[in-house]
């Protein structure tokens, strides 16, 4: 078993060439390596043997093994990632995500600053240093290298205890969409709209169950689920489709996959979700009938492609050719850019997920939701399409900044009622 896994692993590199997120991957694992390692040589060298120099010391190398952990873990799938307590995990992610940035712009900034100094006292007349000035440069000297210790650990951890709050934290927003196509006997229509569960290393436990019986209790006429159900192992699978199965709706409950599912093996999972009696739409659609009314639901499976919106237009035309035109169609997507096609094609109602909010954001227009997408969080119009993005209820980083993760509700109003 071990020598298979390792024939896994070895095999993944020997992709590089063919294959760009894991060459993308492990180029990212490298270069967090090379921070972590040439950190460890500056804390040992800067801080002369001094107390506070353990400090430092033990922090990043407790950070390159942790780190080593969760990527053996992962690449040989032996789960010693999944053993780790969250606190670790949290850190190991936000010091190597978040953290090391923060050290390369100081570095940066640093740097520029000394090169200042260096050529201000190369064109200035020398001065005789006093043994005050002395003295004061030793003791600004140790102060700096105090903070250059100090700062990576306490910057650390102080952001991980926020995460370990936020974990086990989400909200319940509600939208209420009105919908001039939407037929008289389908007003006042209610959607559950659960995202990006992430069942796994950051999403489990009391969390897990609170997100079940908040759905339930929300009474939903539909449960629809928008991809990333777990977080990326297939060990967590059968957990997450015991929870699927625990959530109640009036008419019925269906999923989609996300980018997340098909990490460590996307058709076995496809299979087992299948299996598991789950209805599961994948560049398919599923009609039921509420009130008399038949409501066509599509769902468009995880596309990978260099030109991915390009492939997801092209997925969401090919299930549309299914499209009856008696029932009223309800798109579901993990990836919020299908919205364009959808609204090309007349679709009154797009539910979509993949982007956290926007996952770390100054405010609503500005962070990595804009940054990275057309459509990043709630509610968006375009001609008679409208669009929700739902922030996801589960994490695959821990820290959320002006993102909180939510189960949406939607209330969908007929003009004609």
């Amino acid at each position: 078993m071990l020598s298979q896994r390792r024939a896994n692993f070895f095999g993944q590199i020997g992709k590089l060439g063919e294959n760009k997120p894991v060459s993308f991957i492990l180029t990212l694992l490298g270069t967090m390596f090379g921070i972590d390692i040439a950190w460890l040589v500056c804390a040992v060298l800067l801080t002369h043997r001094r107390p506070w120099s353990v400090v430092a010391i033990a922090f990043i190398v407790a950070q390159i093994l942790g780190l080593l952990c969760l990527v053996g873990g992962r690449m040989l799938q032996t789960n010693w990632d999944r053993t780790l307590p969250k606190f670790v995990s949290s850190a190991i992610f936000i010091w190597h995500f978040f953290g090391i940035a923060a050290l390369v712009l100081v570095a940066v900034l640093a740097l520029m600053f000394s090169t200042l100094l260096a050529v201000k006292h190369a064109v200035s007349p020398r001065k005789e240093t006093t043994a005050a000035q002395a003295e004061a440069q030793i003791t600004r000297r140790q102060f700096l290298e105090i903070t250059a210790a100090l700062a990576p650990p306490l910057f650390t951890l102080s952001l991980t205890g926020i995460a370990m709050a936020q974990l086990r934290s989400f909200r319940v927003r509600r939208f209420v969409l009105a919908i001039p196509s939407l037929p008289r006997a389908l007003d006042g229509l209610t959607i559950a709209q659960v995202s990006d569960m992430h069942v796994g290393r950051f999403t489990s436990g009391c969390v897990l169950r609170e997100i079940v019986k908040t759905t339930n209790e929300l009474r939903a006429d539909l449960v629809l689920l928008t991809g990333d159900l777990i977080n990326d192992a297939l060990a967590d699978l059968t957990h997450g489709i015991e929870l699927v199965k625990a959530m109640e709706a009036r008419f019925g409950i269906w999923m989609i996959e996300g980018n997340h599912d098909l990490i460590e093996n996307g058709r076995e999972f496809e299979r087992r979700v299948r299996e598991s009696g789950v209805p599961f739409l994948l560049d398919q659609s599923d009609v039921v009938t509420i009130r008399g009314v038949p409501v066509q639901l599509f769902g468009v499976r995880w596309v990978r492609s260099r030109n991915h919106d390009e492939a997801i237009a092209e997925s969401v035309h090919a299930v549309l050719q299914t499209r009856q035109p008696d029932a009223f169609p309800i798109l579901l997507a993990h990836h919020p850019h299908a919205f364009d096609a959808a609204a090309d094609a007349g679709l009154p109602l797009t539910l979509c997920g993949h982007t956290h909010g926007g996952q770390l954001m100054l405010n609503e227009r500005c962070g990595f939701g804009p940054a990275l997408f057309r459509y990043w969080s709630g509610h968006y119009v375009r001609g008679g399409s409208q669009l929700i993005v739902s922030n996801g209820v589960g994490n695959w980083f821990p820290l959320r900044i002006n993102a909180p993760a939510e189960i949406v509700h939607i209330t969908l109003r007929s003009a004609a009622a």
